[in-house]
């Protein structure tokens, strides 16, 4: 199945500097072959349901590796059964509209 998800990984316990550890997790979800789109309050991920989950799981082992010793995470997830549509077709649309 596949998932578009915001994903905002804040590391707690590290400090008020997050940017090392967000650009770890975005190397891991690079690396991972996933698609994505790095914004000021977290990252937009697609790609297949088990492989986005695996690199968020990822992403948290290598913070915690990194010494964070809590992490919290919020994740806004969506999939379709309807039609196919990435995450570049939502921001079209609603462009297309103003």
């Amino acid at each position: 199945m596949k998932v578009l998800v915001d994903l905002c990984i804040v590391p707690i316990g590290v400090g008020v500097s997050l940017s090392t550890y967000i650009a770890a997790c975005e190397k891991v979800l690079i690396e991972a072959g996933l698609n994505i789109s790095l914004h000021s309050y977290g990252t937009n991920i697609e790609g297949k349901w088990d492989e986005v989950f695996a690199a968020i799981k990822r992403c948290h082992e290598v913070v915690h590796e990194m010494g964070a010793p809590r992490i919290t995470t919020t994740i806004k997830l969506g999939t379709r059964t309807d039609r196919v549509q990435t995450m570049e077709d939502k921001v079209r649309s609603v462009k297309e509209k103003l």
